[in-house]
């Protein structure tokens, strides 16, 4: 499907959607952090979304390879599943939270941790409407844009995988 195939207005309802998803998640993330219920355990959960945050950092990097070799089918497979690794981060992440105490990081690398966290939370945020608006370029076969997106989007994407295990492995001891 291309751009020019597609209804503009169609194009315009979906950037609205993902402008919209883009703000709502963080601001209903923050929210839920005021949130706590009592006496369900959901400890299992930080390894959990620390290896989806891994798996779709393995499985970016074969992304890029596939599309580096021109397979957009395995392209757009790999990257479907990264959103659905994402997404089930982000369900685990919440629940975990609502659910459970702040960990204090007790570590004697707090002047990497804290930063990395702080890198890690920011971009999490950014990610979403970049993700998301790249995903819809691909979709409607506007691939020209596509690859100016990603060229953002993919790296930060990445960070924010790789990162997400870096802080889960050095607040872990702590839990």
């Amino acid at each position: 499907m291309s751009t020019e195939s597609m209804d503009p207005s169609k194009v315009a309802r979906a950037k609205k959607l993902i402008y919209a998803v883009s703000i709502i998640v963080p601001v209903a993330v923050a929210a839920l952090f005021s949130i706590r219920i009592e006496g369900v355990d959901l400890s299992i959960l930080p390894p959990i979304y620390a290896a989806l945050n891994g798996a779709t950092a393995v499985i970016l990097i074969f992304a890029l390879i596939s599309i580096k070799q021109k397979n957009m089918r395995l392209h757009a497979l790999l990257i479907r599943t990264c959103l659905v690794l994402s997404l089930g981060f982000l369900l685990c992440y919440i629940a975990y939270h609502i659910t459970s105490d702040p960990t204090p990081y007790l570590g004697e690398y707090g002047m990497v941790y804290y930063p990395l966290l702080v890198a890690h939370i920011v971009l999490s945020v950014a990610v979403i409407p970049l993700v998301l608006l790249s995903y819809l370029w691909a979709w409607t076969g506007d691939f020209k844009r596509h690859k100016v997106w990603t060229r953002f989007s993919f790296p930060i994407w990445l960070f924010v995988a790789v990162s997400g295990v870096v802080v889960y492995l050095m607040i872990s001891p702590y839990y």
